[in-house]
């Protein structure tokens, strides 16, 4: 693979291009918006840092489909953020469109790529790309699950004072408040996380990673960009070389985990063909009702995007 397009050029989508040009893992980075010079600019930036990292990832900005021709994988960070006075719905249908139109222009240009999701409300924006792809869901999915599993583990680190290098996490569900973390599967150099912690200081780090984004509006007033832009570029990496990482992605679920035509955080093998399996856990009656809620959530937020289409 040698070609990577990253539709959006703000702070998420140029971060995303940013890490992937000096990881120097593929030839080419196309950044798309449709500001042109704007995308034009911060890829530009990103070239010229390019000697001082050692990379010879070649990043372009443009605002012409034509330019992402040949694309073997396409990150969508394209979108609106959810403004004063916006309901849920009007940023769904906002989005959806954004995410549709990229989807299809994409596609005109690039044949049968992998397409990850960034862009929110996550899951029903992945539900959405699918749709218009008309591809595998192999190859359609959304990153959510590597960016709420980096915070879990980044404020377990804390608390632990060990190194967010050795903790091991999953967590299921839908992006947002009612994602199911799993401290059964949270390890610290493999040994069990609850024979680490009180529970207490647990239960108090697991919600605080289900308000994680919310915590950084609140600081700076906008959306994160820098965990949210690494997680997309770590999976378009463990694409390229064909890993076989698992993560929790968003994905599509046939009948997986009980539950059926809806994209929500799932942990998948990710390699050169996108998602190689779904795994499927062996839940806990608890754990399974948690799962099945926050699903009932993100099948209502898709119920919302099929009643506008």
């Amino acid at each position: 693979m040698s070609k990577i397009t990253v539709v959006g050029a703000g702070n998420v989508g140029a971060t995303v291009a940013n890490v992937l040009s000096m990881g120097d893992v593929v030839k080419e980075v196309v950044l798309l918006d449709i500001k042109g010079d704007f995308a034009k600019g911060k890829a530009l930036d990103t070239w010229e840092q390019a000697p001082i990292n050692y990379s010879s990832t070649f990043c372009r900005g443009t605002d012409n489909y034509e330019d992402t021709a040949g694309s073997d994988i396409v990150v969508i960070t394209a979108g609106i953020p959810r403004k004063p006075g916006m309901s849920r719905d009007d940023l769904i249908s906002t989005n959806a469109g954004i995410v549709t139109e990229v989807t299809k222009s994409v596609l005109q240009y690039s044949d049968n790529p992998i397409i990850i999701v960034v862009s929110n409300p996550l899951d029903v924006m992945t539900y959405a790309a699918f749709e218009a792809a008309g591809l595998d869901s192999s190859r359609v999915f959304g990153m959510a699950g590597i960016l709420d599993t980096a915070r879990y583990r980044a404020f377990l680190s804390e608390a632990l004072k060990v190194s967010p290098k050795d903790i091991q996490a999953i967590l299921l569900g839908g992006h947002g408040d009612t994602m199911v973390p799993l401290p059964r599967y949270t390890t610290v150099s493999g040994i069990p996380v609850t024979e680490l912690i009180d529970l207490k200081v647990l239960d108090q780090i697991i919600e605080r990673t289900k308000k994680g984004g919310g915590e950084l509006v609140q600081l700076m007033g906008t959306s994160a960009w820098y965990a949210p832009g690494a997680g997309a570029a770590q999976m378009v990496e463990c694409i390229v070389k064909d890993e076989n990482r698992i993560f929790p992605c968003c994905a599509k679920l046939n009948g997986q985990y009980g539950l059926g035509d809806l994209f929500i955080g799932v942990p998948v093998k990710l390699g050169k063909e996108g998602i190689k399996e779904i795994i499927e856990l062996d839940l806990n009656e608890g754990e399974m009702q948690l799962m099945h809620n926050s699903a009932g959530h993100v099948r209502e937020v898709i119920d919302v995007f099929k009643n506008m289409s």
